[in-house]
């Protein structure tokens, strides 16, 4: 990486407080390439909604800057000379409780295996980078992807420390980094019954958020998804899917791994769609098998819920059973819709427990879902449907 001089100084009074003298969110950029914080400064500068409010190049200028400043967003480079991002997270939580931590890093599993851990260290999300500042530079979607998980986690905690205060009308330079869809929550919502046909199979969709709710999900029900077949669709690229499958499989007790082309389904098994392709089930003689595409992201997303929902409510029908947990967006909503619409039945994690309410919220004000519950419910639900096989 190219290195710079330190950089510490907050772009603003540290004694303002965060979001004192603007409604903007405020953002603080650690890396330790100068390069990459300028042009991550200059895409923050060229979005309505988003100010940086200081940059460092390293982990313990992040623990002093987040005292200082408390930001709403820091984005957390990893590897960083003196103290790498791993090392930093804990004092940054510590100084600035209510930050909201974006773990950056390059795609190799060692960087995969190191986010996920971040994340259950407190860290938010995690945005996989270019491994170097020239395909960085290049990268529309880096770009894109950032700037939508920095405003979307930004408004969640903005909301948290000062209100909801609404941000400046977006124009159209901030075109590259579409609002995320955060449900409102004083909306009434509609149920459905749940189906009364036994479920035969569990679907699960997730994004922002969803590493961290799928550890507290299997480790309290994987005792008793022992019958079933267990389908993942998480919003994540290639390499974190499979740490995220060998995580899952330790902490659940179940065969966990990557769904494979053609592979059938098996009950007590967990298959998670793999990091860039979406993965449906079609059927196979008497058994159901695994398919893989490279298909066009779906919701700028691939893998994407939705066209797994589709092809579980196609075979599996009233016997379907997805789950939506927390995540940006409302992918999952049209093919949970397909799901009920089938008599099978939705759950979706409610606002309180969701770091992001926007796809479970989607699928909420959507009529879909049978329940709308905090986490701890819809792992006790699971085990109630699934424990007495």
């Amino acid at each position: 990486m190219v290195q710079a001089a330190p950089s510490t100084q907050p772009t603003r009074p540290a004694a303002a407080g965060p979001g004192a003298a603007t409604s903007a969110i405020q953002v603080v950029m650690v890396d330790d390439s100068a390069v990459i914080r300028g042009l991550v400064k200059r895409w923050i500068d060229e979005t309505d909604g988003l100010e940086i409010a200081g940059s460092c190049s390293n982990g313990k200028q992040a623990i002093d800057v987040a005292a200082r400043v408390k930001p709403h967003v820091m984005i957390l480079d990893i590897e960083m000379p003196e103290m790498d991002g791993l090392e930093a997270l804990p004092g940054i939580l510590k100084a600035s409780p209510g930050t909201k931590v974006i773990m950056a890093s390059t795609l190799t599993l060692r960087n995969a295996d190191i986010s996920l851990k971040a994340l259950s260290l407190g860290a938010t999300d995690y945005v996989p980078k270019p491994d170097s500042a020239r395909g960085i530079a290049g990268s529309n979607e880096f770009r894109r992807e950032l700037l939508v998980k920095v405003r979307a986690l930004g408004t969640t905690a903005r909301r948290a420390m000062h209100g909801s205060a609404p941000l400046p009308t977006q124009r159209a330079a901030a075109s590259a980094a579409p609002a995320a869809a955060v449900a409102p929550a004083a909306q009434q919502i509609a149920l459905r019954k749940p189906s009364t046909v036994p479920p035969r199979i569990l679907a699960i969709g997730s994004s922002t958020g969803g590493p961290q709710a799928l550890f507290d999900v299997f480790e309290k029900t994987g005792a008793s998804l022992k019958a079933v077949p267990v389908v993942i669709t998480q919003h994540m690229p290639p390499s974190f899917t499979k740490i995220l499958a060998e995580k899952l499989g330790k902490l659940s007790g179940l065969p966990a791994k990557e769904g494979e082309h053609g592979e059938r389904l098996q009950a007590g098994h967990i298959y998670v769609a793999p990091g860039d392709y979406h993965m449906r089930l079609k059927k196979d003689g008497p058994s159901v098998a695994i398919a893989l595409d490279q298909e066009p992201p779906v919701h700028f997303c691939r893998p994407a819920v939705d066209p797994m929902f589709e092809s579980v409510a196609a075979i599996f029908g009233a016997a379907s059973l997805g789950v939506v947990l927390t995540g940006m967006g409302h992918d999952g909503r049209d093919g949970g819709r397909i799901i009920a619409d089938a008599g099978g039945t939705i759950y979706a994690q409610d606002e309180a427990t969701s770091v992001v309410w926007g796809m479970p919220g989607a699928c909420a004000q959507a009529g879909i879902c049978s329940g709308v519950y905090p986490l701890e419910k819809i792992c006790s639900t699971i085990t109630r449907q699934f424990g007495g096989r």
